[in-house]
């Protein structure tokens, strides 16, 4: 009989070794961030008078950047404008119901299930949400519901009781997932929808669907499909070679309420808006982000979303990415996915929330000492490809905070801080050119402003004329805004997790 012997305790020195790494590899990117932020500072003063002139130099080149980043913005905006008014327009469902080609696979196979993780929302939010789906052109017979709560949550089932009665005839199927929070998870909506994955793989293979002909869409409990978003999405996901490794994008924009909230946070719903769908002109930079759709099947072979992350989105992207390596892909969807602007109790809680709101955002920072940990494990996967999207991860949060505050301030900080710096012709010039540069840059906000107007709802009707003109004025105030409501919280999360002071899932508040 043979004897399965024990593997060796591992050495208190070796654990401590490893403990260490994990922890470098976690503290490395905000130690960066605060490097790369002080450096107009320390580097002038370590290095006088010629350190104050390659930051010039830097500040100068940085300028110009963003003014050719500025416009690369406006025009990917624009151009992703415009194909979302094209597919807007059409109707989807009649394409789906077009004769089939031989050889390629009917739309109109394809079962869409709607996956809502919920916790203290009330009904209101969550009924408009359903309404969406349900009135989405698309086969009542072809459309399935999940709405998870806590299984202590009895108010939040009493909300999916009521849902149920009111919309359960018109989809295939409508399902109370209840959530027991196991053991050892982050509280959460990656460990909510961890479970209501594996929770509905488990009953809809009981009921015999194929989970490959299941498009699960992970849908927030304020977020409310286009009319013509599941045809879109069965059109083009039957016409796709890879369609079993891809991730389905919409592009969220934050409307819903958004003349309800106050100006600070209209303007980040605006930016982020924006953002959002210039990203969308960029496909290599396109990540998964709040509200998506991907196959049933493919979400249960990379192995659901995690249980102890906050960042959902972009965690399972990253699991996504190296399960399949070159052969998955985030593709857009041309179509708008409508969200609500953090709206709470009172004015105060409203901009707390939109704060904790961007703050968990950025908490996506947390992705890369988890991709660093695997960059040389996935050798399958090309190098080029493994560097490019770990560099477009880094980037985009470094450059969250430190290209903003560079813009505005790098410029001065040389001339403060070296006296002799501040005498040369370029130190008495600088500020100067720095500030034509920001203008031109700033400037770009018209167009930005035009996109706006063409994609807002109405303005409520009892409007006074001034304040229907006085709101377009606000967008001019994004500098400021920006700095207090998305770089500030951006920092904290990355001092955070230098710091090792790991952030909690907070619910944004819905009234």
């Amino acid at each position: 009989m043979s004897v399965i012997s024990a593997q060796p305790p591992v050495p208190a020195w070796e654990h401590a070794v490893r403990q260490f790494g994990a922890r470098l590899f976690e503290a490395a990117p905000g130690l960066v961030t605060w490097i790369m932020l002080l450096a107009p500072a320390w580097i002038p003063i370590v290095f006088r008078t010629t350190g104050a002139l390659v930051v010039a130099f830097a500040v100068l080149a940085f300028d110009l950047y963003w003014v050719v980043r500025a416009v690369t913005v406006v025009i990917g905006v624009y151009s992703t404008m415009l194909r979302m008014f094209r597919d807007m327009k059409k109707d989807w469902l009649a394409l789906c119901r077009q004769p089939v080609p031989e050889g390629a696979v009917d739309p109109l196979e394809y079962f869409h299930l709607c996956v809502v993780p919920t916790y203290t929302e009330p009904y209101h939010v969550l009924e408009r949400t359903v309404q969406a789906i349900v009135d989405a052109n698309y086969p009542d017979e072809l459309k399935l519901v999940g709405i998870i709560t806590r299984e202590t949550d009895k108010p939040g089932w009493e909300n999916v009781a009521r849902l149920k009665e009111k919309f359960g005839t018109r989809v295939r199927g409508f399902y109370h997932i209840k959530d027991p929070l196991e053991p050892g998870i982050v509280v959460g909506k990656s460990a909510a929808m961890n479970w209501g994955g594996r929770w509905m793989v488990s009953v809809l293979t009981d009921e015999g669907f194929d989970l490959n002909r299941v498009l699960i869409t992970d849908l927030d409990s304020d977020y409310r499909v286009h009319p013509q978003y599941f045809a879109w999405i069965s059109w083009h996901h039957a016409r796709l070679p890879l369609r079993d490794t891809v991730i389905w994008q919409p592009v969220p924009l934050f409307h819903n309420n958004i003349w309800q909230v106050p100006l600070a946070v209209r303007i980040m719903s605006a930016s982020t808006s924006q953002w959002q769908m210039f990203l969308h002109s960029q496909p290599h930079r396109l990540v998964a982000f709040s509200s998506y759709t991907c196959s049933l099947e493919f979400v249960r072979r990379i192995g659901y979303w995690d249980k102890d992350v906050i960042p959902e989105d972009s965690r399972f992207y990253w699991k996504a990415f190296f399960t399949y390596g070159k052969r998955f892909a985030v593709k857009s969807v041309w179509l708008p996915i409508y969200g609500d602007s953090p709206q709470a109790r009172d004015y105060a809680a409203t901009h707390v929330s939109q704060y904790n709101q961007i703050k968990r955002w950025a908490w996506g920072i947390t992705d890369v000492p988890y991709v660093l940990a695997r960059f040389f494990r996935h050798t399958e996967i090309p190098l080029w490809l493994r560097f490019r999207r770990f560099m477009n991860l880094f980037l985009n949060h470094l450059n969250w905070i430190f290209l903003p505050v560079l813009l505005l301030f790098g410029a001065s900080v040389p001339i403060w801080v070296s006296t002799d710096f501040s005498l040369t012709d370029l130190g008495q010039q600088m500020w100067q050119v720095s500030g034509v540069l920001l203008g031109v840059t700033l400037s770009t906000v018209l167009f930005f402003l035009y996109f706006e107007i063409r994609m807002l709802p109405p303005k409520p009707v009892g409007w006074p004329l001034w304040k229907r003109g006085a709101i377009y004025l606000e967008y001019f105030l994004y500098p400021i805004v920006g700095l207090v409501m998305s770089v500030l919280p951006a920092l904290e999360a990355h001092t955070r997790l230098l710091l090792g002071r790991y952030l909690e899932y907070r619910v944004t508040e819905k009234v």
